[in-house]
């Protein structure tokens, strides 16, 4: 598997995320749902990484930073034909490798409470993420969880 700093203008990239974005709408009434659309994540506080292999997109993940010591993670997608691979583990050791250099204190994130979200907060679980209050402009409800993992 390799990474790389995406800059989300290919297709094999859109697709994977218009496919997320379905998804998370199946899952969630829309008003809780939180992802991104390209042009929210084509922001200068946001870094995206891509997952390939050779020219196959496995997945992605992003770093928004919302304070000089704090930042999310926003937009975890494994290829739905790529889940079971550690696809997801590599990406987030990934990311939170570079949150470390950055000099974060903290990480957060925000999920939905789906059973289809269950791996995700297992993988979360594993990395030392715990569940807590809302962060951002985040609300909880019925629908989401917040998770944030403490760097420093």
């Amino acid at each position: 598997m390799q990474i790389r700093v995406d800059d989300l203008r290919g297709p094999e990239i859109a697709a994977l995320l218009e496919g997320h974005l379905a998804h998370m709408l199946t899952l969630s009434p829309p008003d809780t749902v939180h992802a991104l659309y390209l042009d929210g994540l084509r922001v200068p506080e946001v870094t995206f990484w891509t997952v390939w292999d050779g020219t196959e997109l496995l997945g992605c993940g992003a770093l928004k930073q919302l304070a000089p010591d704090f930042a999310e993670i926003k937009s975890m997608r494994t290829a739905p034909e790529h889940r079971g691979k550690g696809v997801g583990e590599f990406i987030l050791r990934h990311i939170l490798g570079v949150a470390r250099e950055r000099g974060y204190a903290r990480v957060s994130l925000e999920t939905g409470t789906h059973r289809d979200f269950d791996p995700a907060h297992r993988l979360y679980r594993r990395f030392g993420f715990e569940y807590c209050d809302a962060f951002a402009d985040y609300e909880i409800t019925e629908h989401n969880v917040c998770m944030t993992l403490e760097l420093a």
